[in-house]
């Protein structure tokens, strides 16, 4: 791949086709045309104790997939692995590198890993846990969340995993949601050089809820406080646990995991994915779009608290018989270059990481990256929000060095694997453009909304747990219940890629003009001392609404926040112009990588902003306030300058006027 001019297209090498799974265009068209059939295809290359009898029922707005199989993804994971048990256990599975440099990264082979599940398996079995049962997982990035999601599944056990970064209240509602009778958790785990006490927030977490046991791991070794009748340590419940357990056969429409996405506002939703589809979509997304080969280490920095983590730094790679990486800590700490050492420590060959880690990269400098050659990295990938054109650049300049195509992936919590993205041996590739559906999807456009149409994907959402009717509202209710609403506005270029431009519920009305978030944040960032951005719409009442933006700059300069307008107004033009720009440090972040544009929000609507738990970097919110209420301070003051000087003004014409008598020939109030 070259640097082309600004606009154009990307291809692969010739390497990179030669290479790739796929390479023929014409995938496309085969899949288009029956896609029921081509997932029929494509879900042979699994495992199954029995085949389905009917490949795909809809009765709008349900669905189900390979109806009457029976299949566990476990078995596809290990024994029945699809490039053969005897080819991959002895390879390593999970590389996990802790935070603190004093510890060594460990390795774990397939072996390994199916032996700790199993022991696992048994030890939950014995606690009474069975077929059908909910299991709350409050984990770190540590080895033991891979195996409690593994040792679920082996059982037929629902998992529902909990971010280990969220509040106690916030595990107390998932928890509670889900009745979960097992709650496993750890004593603490390691973050920025400092030990976080997860133990002591799981225990506030288990109040008022049905979890009987309590499950913990030592990871940290801090102090913690146990309940005789409830907590039990899982290295000790393990060690005489056989390592063999037998995979239970489950129905292909049978619940695999819970997983709940939170939302600005209400109680969060329990995404419901079952156990056939979801474990189709996930080998052949991972395999397809990245590219999934024997040796390859593959390093997803998402948590498995999210359903990045869950889809692709545990179940995909382990599907593709391939080694994932997993990271403790915080991928700037200690020092801002920790990323770029752990891909080259570990060798890494593919790296997925969201925009919002791009850009904090970006801003440390490109003079950081000098001394790394990523000489075995061959493909790059973006996650999480749409990312803009100076920063997809930027990484594929300085991190791909030019020659890794980066698949810039569309996907949400309810489609369970992605949906939209070039694939790498065929492209083409576009900055700030995801690109286009994956074979076998029915992507479409309407009034500028991405929908996603019949028969739609195995792994997407069966349902919202417990919350039919939540279910059709958010999903079903905008285009009518056989049409996916995906809450995204998108844009189709003339090659027919598909550009995400944010939520919907990021569009401004700016006096009748409909401007979405994310083209003025990529206005923004197009300028060179511009790291980051974030744009929120406030209310108006002239104009209904008006955007104001958050500038993360890479320098200092007393004159940023004019070129940032002139940079829009010269981009979109003078109906975008924010009412404010803000000169920040930081943006508040969640840990997988989000803008919280809800939190800037409330910041300047003088809102509680509720719960910051699931920021990675809390402390940029205070920060944040001062510089706002700066400015609106700064404001209010030149405000009653401009009456004080316009009043002093009135008051010296009138007494001119006064002096003169030419109030004296006016009736009325001046003639009094």
């Amino acid at each position: 791949m070259n640097m082309l001019k600004k606009g154009e297209l990307y291809y692969p090498s010739s390497t990179t086709r030669k290479k790739a799974w796929v390479k023929n265009k014409n995938i496309y068209q085969e899949a288009n045309k029956d896609p029921v059939l081509f997932w029929e295809k494509l879900a042979r290359e699994l495992f199954w104790f029995e085949k389905w009898n009917k490949a795909f029922e809809h009765k709008a707005p349900y669905f189900k997939w390979f109806l009457g199989g029976k299949i566990n993804i476990t078995s596809n994971i290990f024994e029945k692995n699809p490039q053969g048990w005897e080819k991959i256990k002895k390879k390593t599975a999970l590389i996990w590198e802790p935070e603190p440099t004093t510890e060594k990264p460990k390795k774990i082979t397939y072996r390994e890993l199916f032996s700790d599940v199993c022991r696992f398996a048994n030890a939950l079995k014995k606690l009474g846990v069975k077929k059908g049962d909910r299991v709350g997982i409050y984990l770190p990035m540590i080895p033991e969340v891979m195996v409690a999601m593994l040792a679920c599944a082996r059982i037929g056990v629902v998992h529902s995993v909990v971010f280990s970064a969220f509040s106690s209240n916030s595990l107390k509602v998932r928890l509670q949601d889900t009745e979960a009778k097992v709650l496993i958790t750890a004593d603490g785990y390691w973050r920025r050089g400092k030990i976080v006490d997860l133990k002591q927030s799981a225990d506030e977490g288990v109040k008022e809820t049905k979890v009987e046991k309590v499950i913990v791991v030592k990871r940290a070794g801090n102090n913690v406080s146990l309940d005789s009748q409830k907590d039990l340590w899982f290295h000790e419940i393990v060690k005489n646990e056989k390592d063999f357990c037998e995979a239970e056969p489950m129905d292909a429409e049978d619940t695999f995991f819970i997983l709940y996405t939170s939302g600005s506002t209400g109680k969060p939703k329990g995404v419901v994915h079952t156990c056939g589809g979801y474990a189709v979509q996930a080998y052949w997304t991972g395999k397809w779009i990245f590219d999934f080969q024997g040796g390859d280490i593959f390093w997803c920095t998402s948590d498995p608290g999210w359903v990045t983590g869950h889809t692709y730094t545990v179940y995909s790679p382990l599907l593709n018989g391939i080694t994932t990486l997993m990271f403790e800590g915080a991928p700037d700490w200690p020092k801002p270059d920790r990323w770029a050492q752990t891909i080259e420590k570990h060798k890494v060959n593919i790296f997925y990481t969201a925009p919002t880690a791009i850009r904090m990269f970006e801003k440390y400098g490109a003079a950081l990256l000098k001394k790394y050659k990523f000489k075995n990295l061959r493909l790059l990938g973006s996650v999480g929000e749409p990312i803009d054109e100076s920063s997809w650049l930027w990484y594929f300049t300085e991190v791909g060095k030019k020659r890794c195509p980066i698949v810039d992936t569309w996907w949400q919590t309810e489609t369970g694997g992605i949906l939209i993205t070039s694939l790498p041996g065929l492209g083409p590739f576009k900055p700030a453009f995801a690109g286009l559906a994956f074979p076998g999807v029915q992507a479409d456009i309407k009034n500028g909304n991405l929908v996603i149409l019949p028969p739609f994907t195995p792994g997407m959402l069966r349902g919202i747990y417990k919350n039919p009717q939540k279910y059709e509202e958010t999903y079903w209710s905008s285009y009518g219940k056989d049409v996916y609403f995906t809450s995204d506005g998108a844009t189709r270029d003339k090659n027919g890629l598909i550009r995400i431009v944010g939520r919907v519920d990021d569009v401004l009305k700016v006096a009748g003009h409909r401007l979405t978030t994310g083209e003025m944040e990529d206005a923004i960032n197009l300028h060179p001392n511009i790291t980051e951005s974030a744009v929120i719409g406030v209310s108006d009442e002239i104009k209904g609404e008006v955007p104001v933006a958050f500038i993360v700059p890479k320098e200092n300069s007393q004159n940023l926040a004019q070129e940032v307008l002139a940079q829009i107004k010269k981009e979109i033009g003078p109906i975008a112009l924010p009412k404010q720009v803000f000169v920040v440090d930081d943006l508040p972040k969640t840990r997988s990588g989000k803008i919280m544009r809800r939190i800037l929000k409330k910041i300047i609507s003088r809102e509680d902003l509720g719960d910051l738990s699931t920021l990675a970097n809390p402390e940029s919110v205070e920060k944040i306030k001062l510089v706002v209420q700066k400015n609106q301070a700064g404001f209010i003051i030149a405000l009653l300058n401009i009456i004080f000087i316009t009043a002093g003004i009135a008051a010296i014409i009138i007494g001119l006027l006064w002096s003169t008598g030419v109030l004296e020939q006016i009736p009325g109030i001046f003639k009094h």
